[in-house]
């Protein structure tokens, strides 16, 4: 990548913190002391840091991920703003809340399945976070967790012959998993 996509890159990562940071402002984690915002920002940390992208739209679309499904934003805010590569990558990553439950994983999964291959990395780097951040650890929460990690590894596990950063990311999570299961 050249020095100017390298400085656009960063540009519209540091913006999609700034927007992710206003979106998230009044929200909390399950502990009710964290700001929710801590986790996209660790979602984005662990694409670029742990698995190694540098895709300033795979950044942006981590720092983004909750935002369409968790606050008031919408596709075509985020598509403005940031551009449809970035929008689509978080549109993939939202689940149809008007769907019950059972349909709605399966829909999403489905939705994952097609979409471009950085948001199943963003959908990786957002289950490492979780199961990082894991507030129940009962053996009924930590095997929902972990279904969830196991979803994702199937999805993203044709992405790993195309691209190393879904090697690492496949590799990193199942270390994890395996840490937490001790």
């Amino acid at each position: 990548m050249t020095r100017a996509g390298e400085d656009e890159a960063v540009e519209l990562w540091q913006r999609a913190a700034g927007f992710a940071a206003r979106s998230h402002r009044n929200q909390m984690r399950k502990d009710g002391v964290t700001p929710y915002v801590a986790h996209p920002f660790r979602v984005a940390m662990t694409v670029r840091d742990v698995f190694g992208c540098t895709d300033g739209a795979a950044i942006a679309g981590a720092l983004l991920h909750d935002t369409i499904e968790d606050t008031g934003a919408d596709y075509d805010e985020i598509a403005e703003a940031f551009g449809a590569e970035v929008a689509g990558l978080v549109v993939a990553m939202t689940k149809d809340a008007r769907l019950p439950e059972a349909q709605r994983e399966a829909a999403y999964d489905a939705q994952l399945a097609k979409a471009d291959w950085r948001a199943r990395l963003i959908k990786l780097a957002d289950c490492y976070d979780n199961l990082t951040d894991l507030f129940d650890r009962s053996p009924a929460g930590m095997n929902k967790v972990l279904d969830k990690c196991e979803r994702a590894l199937r999805l993203a596990e044709a992405d790993e012959p195309a691209h190393d950063e879904t090697r690492r990311a496949r590799r990193a999570l199942r270390g994890l998993m395996d840490r937490s299961r001790r």
